[in-house]
């Protein structure tokens, strides 16, 4: 969009919107105030918040999606404390409608997609461009007020223009998982054209993205699912060969199927319930790439089978402004574009977190919040 583009635009949205968002001090927020089960999880009102700093912006919410990460701080993670009234949520799509003093190249009335990540920007490792290892990185919705909420306060360097061609659902969903995503298999796996990749538990936002990503890079795609829905649904995303870890050995199978070479790659983000399994499908100079233990932290290791077949073992979590930058051209170009489960309202919020819970959704599950 061109500057003069843009000031029509900002003029346009202060006639629908003026500057200081809904009337009064309170604002609709998905919250809670202490740890728990699903019980905790409340609809209700906290401040909004109306203070920009330099090079913050403030951005009216029109939808915002559930990642498996919001399970985790509902029931407490270790080391992250939360005050009452915590606001949750990580992933977020909506306009701007306040700028902090010094943000340059972004406008009112701008619709953008959030980063959840926020780093320092200052120490040696933001400096290099790696900002996921920032020693002060934070998460929206874990350490910070998150997105499940009407309005919500970001710096500038975390928000991205989006296309009008991507609905609010999709733009939503597209942040947390495919930036992640895009880490583990681009920037740590280094995954070429003609590899094989293994995906355990597919069905999720991170995994559904990994497979779009190793599908657009050329590769053979194995997928796991207790689920034969969920199995179907990634063959018609692409998936290759499909597995039912409830009914065959999956390294097994892989092995046979394979004349035992294994998979070049594998990502789990599993971790306990998987990981003899991804060890057990991964071939020489293998590499597997984790980003959570949604089943459990403590896996166990034949370092033996390790140092024999060369294989390299990644972390990654979420990713760079460059990475981001690249996903948001992908998004641009109309690719990697996530499937969306469901769209519930934000007042119904609870009923997002059971279904997410209870593992129904293929795909992300989005609370429309305007």
């Amino acid at each position: 969009m061109s500057a003069g583009r843009r000031r029509q635009a900002s003029i346009k949205y202060n006639q629908r919107f003026p500057p200081g968002g809904r009337r009064g001090t309170v604002l609709k927020a998905l919250t809670i105030s202490a740890h728990g089960g699903l019980d905790q999880v409340r609809y209700g009102d906290v401040p909004t918040p109306d203070a920009c700093a330099q090079g913050e912006v403030r951005i009216r919410l029109t939808a915002a999606a559930l990642n498996h990460l919001d399970l985790f701080v509902v029931a407490g993670v270790p080391g992250v404390s939360i005050a009452p009234n915590w606001v949750l949520g990580a992933d977020g799509v909506g306009t701007i409608d306040r700028l902090g003093a010094g943000v340059a190249g972004l406008a009112l009335g701008d619709r953008v997609a959030i980063n959840p990540g926020i780093s320092c920007r200052a120490c040696e490792y933001c400096l290099a461009g790696e900002h996921p290892l920032c020693p002060k990185f934070r998460l929206l919705g874990e350490h910070r007020a998150g997105t499940f909420a009407e309005y919500i306060v970001v710096p500038a360097a975390n928000v991205r223009r989006i296309p009008d061609t991507v609905s609010d659902a999709v733009a939503a969903a597209f942040s947390l998982a495919t930036l992640t995503a895009w880490r583990m298999l681009v920037t740590r796996a280094q995954l070429k054209a003609g590899e094989s990749v293994l995906i355990q538990g597919i069905g999720g936002g991170v995994a559904i993205a990994a497979l779009q990503i190793a599908k657009a890079r050329g590769a053979t795609v194995w997928v796991t699912s207790s689920s034969e829905r969920k199995l179907a649904q990634a063959t018609a995303l692409g998936a290759d060969e499909t597995l039912n870890y409830t009914t065959m050995d999956v390294a097994r199978e892989i092995r046979a199927r394979t004349g035992k070479r294994g998979v070049n790659v594998v990502v789990d983000s599993v971790g306990a319930a998987t990981w003899s399994q991804s060890l057990g499908a991964l071939g020489r100079y293998g590499r597997l790439v984790t980003c959570g233990a949604s089943a459990g932290p403590m896996v166990e290791t034949d370092v033996r089978r390790l140092f024999w077949n060369q294989w390299s073992i990644l972390g990654s979590t979420m990713g760079s402004d460059g990475e981001y930058d690249a996903i948001i051209a992908e998004l641009h170009a109309g690719r990697l574009l996530p499937p969306v489960d469901s769209v519930i309202p934000l007042a119904e919020g609870r009923r997002a977190f059971e279904r997410l819970a209870a593992g129904e959704q293929f795909g992300k599950i989005v609370l429309s919040v305007a």
